[in-house]
């Protein structure tokens, strides 16, 4: 008899730990990389919301550029698009690459405000399986 109330309230609460685990994983993300060939290292791991708050940055733009005839739109955005769709692996037309792009948008930005990581296990690091 005491098995079926513990039943019961192990029941109702798998929904909410999913949702817990769903919500905690979100803030994780890995930069992705399957875009490319051959990948070199493991993709970058990447906390959106973390890195954006301690770095204050509050425009999406800031990151998610949009470019036209060569000159960055300062009113625009395209972080409703993946990296990929506007970079191709390799450069072309004076267009950086998909890895290149990275680099400078990522690191660029690391080397200039001389915070965050900018060796390349800093963000390629391996995840635990």
């Amino acid at each position: 008899m005491r098995r079926i109330p513990a039943v019961i309230l192990a029941i109702a609460l798998c929904p909410f730990l999913m949702v817990v685990s769903a919500i905690a994983q979100e803030d994780m993300v890995v930069v992705a990389g399957d875009s490319f060939e051959k990948q070199r290292r493991p993709p970058a791991v990447f906390r959106h919301d973390e890195h954006n708050e301690v770095a204050q940055i509050e425009a999406c733009n800031q990151c998610h550029h949009v470019y036209e005839k060569g000159e960055k739109l300062d009113d625009e955005s395209s972080e409703d698009k993946r990296c990929a769709d506007c970079h191709t692996e390799k450069s072309s037309d004076g267009q950086p690459g998909l890895r290149q792009a990275f680099h400078l948008n990522c690191k660029g930005c690391h080397q200039f405000k001389r915070k965050g990581p900018v060796m390349c296990g800093e963000c390629h690091a391996k995840q635990p399986s």
